[in-house]
């Protein structure tokens, strides 16, 4: 499953809390059934249902046909990360403020993400406590040079996801370079 970058269309399909929640179970756990993802995350079948439709409706989800039996759907993502560029949202206020919402979506769950491990870090053998990590750097640089630094970034992950084993724990990383903004 390749990386896509999402259209317009795609963009504001998945600017909604249960959709974004949706996808991300799909990602992160597996293929499931609307069922089972309506109990991981608190809703209701009927609703996740539908909101499984409305992502497929624009390739988002699909179902996973080799799963099931009778009536029983399995879905699973259709691609394994996806994003956008901003030059693609700046000149339509409705995709700029789906844009938006999403990426304030994914800062608050990284956030709580973070903050959960924060948390419960000390009750995780030594070797995980050691491995983690939580760091901020400060750096002076032209948007040219972030722009490297994220792509080298990238690269980096993307090396370390082509050489995964299967072995361990799911690992999540986090990167976020911008500008720092004037308080």
């Amino acid at each position: 499953m390749e990386p896509i970058r999402l259209d317009s269309r795609q963009l504001r399909v998945l600017a909604h809390p249960l959709r974004s929640r949706l996808l991300s179970a799909l990602r992160l756990d597996g293929p499931a059934t609307a069922t089972g993802l309506a109990a991981a995350i608190g809703s209701n079948t009927g609703a996740t249902s539908y909101h499984l439709r409305q992502l497929a409706s624009v390739g988002l989800v699909e179902e996973d046909t080799g799963q099931g039996q009778g009536r029983e759907r399995w879905w699973r993502a259709a691609h394994r990360e996806h994003g956008w560029d901003s030059r693609d949202v700046a000149d339509d206020p409705d995709d700029r403020a789906a844009a938006t919402w999403l990426t304030e979506y994914q800062v608050r769950g990284f956030t709580e993400l973070l903050v959960d491990w924060v948390r419960d870090h000390y009750s995780h053998p030594p070797a995980w406590r050691d491995a983690a990590e939580v760091s901020d750097f400060g750096l002076v640089l032209p948007p040219d040079r972030l722009r490297a630094l994220n792509d080298e970034l990238h690269a980096v992950i993307e090396r370390y996801r082509s050489e995964a084993t299967g072995e361990g724990e799911q690992v999540l990383v986090f990167i976020a370079g911008f500008p720092r903004l004037p308080r």
